[in-house]
């Protein structure tokens, strides 16, 4: 492991979004970065698809074999108001995060510039501004699947910095085994799991994977209340029985031997400060390290099949017109013009 800076000031910001409303909520992530930054924090997390809202206990108008004209309203809002990765709305968190002098991580809706699928993203922005990773959540969970697509890229970036490797994955990702391991396999000394859970086993599965990957484990949620739905919304009987809270937060850090370093934060906003001992992550891995020497490559190995959507797409071309050199752009070589396989080279 590379030498670690000793000391991590990390803000978890447990707050609600302006709900489906993408320019409010930017505007209000912005301002709690620069609030934590101001406090000290070096890196500043934010909960699942904080932009533009976890759209808990809608339906959209989905059930099986049949679809509401009403419901699909209600989820173009949603289209509408999530984000293009890069666009002038990642700018704005671009600059928060540069102001604040931070690494800043952030949940978002994505939708996609090829198609119209949106996916759940988490983003990575480094101290200078510069957008570092993007994570799609691999399998959208149980309805879920109804507003988001499979993640087909970025499945485990992680993040290089004075505390090491930092990665994500989020909400009931974390209950993929072998996604964990991938991260582990990485080096991860800050394991990032952004989430809308609130349930007690939860908290158990948090402290499970800082203990198996003796690494600080930062749970962070949403606290939201019914009201804040959008009142114009075709479906009131939806979030009208809902609990007062549908999210009401828990958020904590654990660390890597599976210790609440801040206890869970329940029924408020707030912005929870910690300082992270890095030196304990190297020191509780003496008697276990998961993909060090309490590893047997020899008997298990882990492959994993990251991607890129434009890479693919040039492994393809290069592969179908026998090209002997990396595509550089010019398509004056090909037999066929690139648009047709949507190049962006």
């Amino acid at each position: 492991m590379k030498k670690l800076a000793d000391t991590c000031r990390i803000a978890l910001v447990q707050a609600g979004p302006v709900m489906f409303d993408k320019d409010a909520t930017i505007e209000k992530a912005c301002k709690e970065i620069i609030e934590a930054g101001n406090n000290g924090a070096e890196l500043i997390v934010f909960p699942e698809s904080y932009i533009p809202c976890y759209p808990f206990g809608l339906t959209f108008g989905f059930t099986v074999g049949n679809r509401d004209k009403y419901g699909r309203l209600d989820w173009k809002v949603y289209y509408d108001n999530s984000v293009l990765v890069p666009s002038e709305d990642t700018d704005r968190l671009a600059d928060a995060a540069a102001q604040a002098g931070a690494y800043v991580s952030i949940g978002i809706t994505e939708r996609c510039e090829e198609n119209a699928t949106l996916y759940c993203t988490n983003l990575i922005f480094g101290p200078d501004g510069e957008l570092l990773a993007r994570h799609r959540k691999l399998k959208p969970t149980g309805a879920e699947r109804l507003c988001w697509g499979d993640g087909n890229k970025g499945e485990f970036p992680v993040v290089d910095t004075p505390w090491g490797n930092i990665g994500a994955l989020i909400c009931w990702e974390n209950y993929m085994p072998l996604a964990r391991v991938a991260l582990y396999e990485k080096g991860v000394t800050i394991y990032l799991a952004p989430n809308t859970n609130n349930n007690p086993e939860w908290h158990d599965t948090i402290k499970h994977i800082a203990i198996e990957g003796h690494c600080y484990v930062i749970h962070v949620n949403q606290n939201f209340h019914r009201d804040d739905y959008p009142k114009t919304f075709h479906c009131p009987h939806e979030y009208e029985n809902l609990p007062e809270r549908p999210c009401n937060g828990g958020s904590a850090v654990i660390d890597p031997y599976g210790h609440y370093l801040t206890k869970p934060v329940w029924d408020k906003d707030a912005i929870i400060y910690a300082d992270l001992d890095m030196q304990q992550v190297p020191a509780s891995r003496m008697e276990f390290d998961a993909t060090g020497h309490y590893s047997r490559p020899d008997v298990l190995q882990l492959q994993v099949n990251e991607h890129d959507y434009i890479d693919d797409l040039i492994e393809f071309a290069e592969h179908d017109y026998a090209l002997d050199e990396y595509c550089d752009g010019d398509c004056a070589g090909c037999a066929d013009p690139c648009e047709d396989y949507d190049c962006e080279g």
